[in-house]
């Protein structure tokens, strides 16, 4: 017998008892960004590798140890998206959407980088982004921010969650606060964690958010980006707290959060929780006015975030805030007996459907007795079975069995949708 060929080891099958509370999500998501003036985007799964090399920046991780990259039949280098804010930069300055324009843009689908595997974190996940350009003000920072504590408020998670807020400041101000930091961190250099020995040279900031204890307790003496920040860094960031707290959104200051992706500048922000072990943010994102230009656009305001997919519909699970409603159920299972009531049974299938389009009615097909047709309805979890005979049929009847309690009455075939309905 031939091997069966599995998944591979980090991308996921959704199954169908899974997909229904992606559709839920989902539907939120699309709902409340609408509701912002948001339009959704779409761009190709492979993109140029140049893209995320000049985008996320060569020396993060992404790019140095996580990417899926090869060589399509021309030669050239192709990449699986690792993340969508420089897809959706690209995709919006080649269609001409950016310079002097407002645009306000949400993205969802899968992203894909080589990492290892565990709950939280695959090496094919699904990211929703949402991205605004053309606008430098921190009112801007604080509506998308405003924007997803209303999502978490749509999903019952704001009681769960915990925004985190900092400045990044300018690139003059980071670039000096760098020099500072690796002189000071170069003579503890031999006590560092091994990720931050190799930062020490590529992307010193991301030292900050390391996890080793020993590397943050030498931390706690070293410079702090709080004291580069400039005058205008420092405005806008006083700003964005002011409007957050205008409108009844709490956060907390961490000045260790730095975001681990070169093209961030300003406004830098985490929603992280405690529910979810080591993989707490859910979301992030933060300011990005150069990337535009890095990528060879003209130089264009813009700021987003994005959030995991499957961190979020984890957290959703953990929390048993899945309503009823999101999970898949059958209203009406229909059960016919012989050729002439199945063909009744189809015929009438459509009309429930017609006069009741929220209604899930699922047919018996492929005959069978009556008792091997009850024992699916059972298990289909349906509300009400509708069984027809050749006596229904002759008579212009079917009758109606209410699941949950075993009653069961004969109902006219005309007036069969109406009475599905008032049940």
């Amino acid at each position: 017998m031939a091997r069966k060929i599995q998944a591979i080891r980090g991308m996921n099958d959704i199954l169908p008892d899974q997909s229904s509370v992606w559709l839920y999500l989902e539907k939120t998501v699309a709902d409340v960004v609408k509701s912002y003036g948001y339009q959704q985007i779409r761009f190709p799964i492979v993109e140029n590798t140049e893209l995320f090399k000049r985008g996320v920046g060569e020396t993060t991780d992404i790019v140095e140890k996580e990417m899926y990259t090869f060589d399509d039949r021309n030669g050239e280098s192709l990449t699986l998206r690792p993340e969508g804010t420089a897809s959706c930069v690209r995709a919006a300055d080649q269609a001409g959407l950016l310079f002097n324009q407002v645009q306000r843009l949400w993205y969802t689908g899968p992203m894909f980088r080589y990492e290892r595997p565990q709950k939280g974190r695959y090496r094919q996940f699904h990211q929703i982004g949402v991205e605004s350009f053309g606008m430098a003000s921190a009112d801007i920072d604080a509506e998308l921010i405003v924007l997803s504590a209303k999502l978490w408020q749509q999903l019952g998670l704001i009681e769960h969650v915990e925004l985190q807020l900092n400045t990044i400041g300018l690139a003059a101000e980071r670039e000096a606060f760098k020099t500072n930091l690796v002189t000071y961190l170069t003579e503890y250099k031999d006590q560092l964690d091994e990720d931050s020995q190799r930062r020490l040279t590529t992307n010193p900031l991301r030292i900050l958010d390391s996890k080793d204890a020993k590397t943050q307790e030498i931390l706690k003496k070293a410079p702090s980006l709080d004291d580069f920040i400039g005058e205008e860094s420092r405005a806008h960031f006083d700003r964005l707290q002011a409007i957050l707290t205008a409108n009844n959104v709490p956060f907390v200051i961490n000045n260790s959060l730095v975001r681990g992706l070169d093209y961030y500048g300003k406004t830098v922000f985490e929603w992280v929780t405690t529910h979810l072990g080591a993989q707490a943010t859910i979301c992030a994102g933060g300011r990005y006015d150069g990337l535009v230009e890095q990528l060879g656009g003209k130089a264009t305001p813009a700021v987003g975030f994005a959030m995991g997919v499957e961190r979020l519909i984890l957290l959703l699970e953990t929390l048993d805030l899945v309503p009823e409603v999101a999970k898949y159920q059958t209203d009406v299972f229909m059960i016919s007996l012989g050729e002439e009531a199945e063909l009744a049974s189809s015929v009438l299938a459509e009309q429930i459907r017609e006069a009741n389009p929220t209604m899930v009615v699922l047919r018996h097909c492929g005959g069978g007795n009556f008792k091997n047709q009850m024992k699916k309805a059972d298990r289909s979890g349906a509300a009400m079975t509708v069984i027809i005979g050749q006596d229904e049929v002759d008579q212009g009847i079917c009758q109606v069995k209410q699941m949950r309690t075993g009653e069961q009455a004969s109902c006219s075939i005309d007036e069969l949708p109406s009475y599905l309905a008032s049940l």
